[in-house]
């Protein structure tokens, strides 16, 4: 793949980080499946993003990296410029579209489900409080579907996230 100008680019936002849709797991459990849960207000990475990571920051140490869905974002810039300093932004088609990643500068990584901004506020609420339980044992693209929710379209919904034998259809 070659390589342009544009991604080489740091994206700024010029609008202040917004305060995140976020809940997350309280306790910090290595155990859990999922770290919390983030609603964000539109698919437009450069206006979302920085209230997310900022939020991170303060609860898990500063993030260096995303990693995020190919599908439901408006752009996929690759450095995005935060509090003085630039993140690397990775999108992939084998993310599913209901997960974020998070890694942080001390090791630390950070699984959110990501609800799409359009859902229900009762349903996102309640997919975001499942996502921040460590009881919780479902992943992120069926969570929303399991609190009533439109299941979240997955890139490769024939294979299981972790990799490795079909789901039958």
């Amino acid at each position: 793949m070659t390589k342009t100008a544009t991604d080489r680019m740091t994206i700024m936002s010029t609008s202040p980080p917004s305060t995140p849709r976020l809940r997350m797991e309280s306790s910090g459990s290595w155990r859990t499946l999922l770290d919390g849960g983030w609603w964000p207000r539109s698919t437009d990475p450069v206006a979302e993003l920085p209230g997310l990571i900022l939020a991170i920051d303060s609860r898990h140490g500063r993030v260096t990296q995303l990693v995020l869905s190919a599908q439901g974002w408006d752009s996929h810039p690759r450095r995005l410029g935060v509090a003085g300093r630039v993140l690397r932004l990775g999108y992939f088609t084998s993310q599913p579209a209901a997960l974020l990643t998070a890694l942080c500068d001390d090791g630390a990584r950070v699984d959110l489900l990501v609800v799409p901004p359009d859902t229900d506020a009762d349903v996102a609420d309640a997919a975001m409080l499942r996502a921040a339980t460590t009881a919780n044992h479902v992943h992120a693209p069926e969570l929303l579907a399991s609190v009533g929710g439109p299941a979240v379209h997955r890139e490769q919904d024939s294979w299981e996230s972790e990799g490795g034998h079909l789901v039958g259809r």
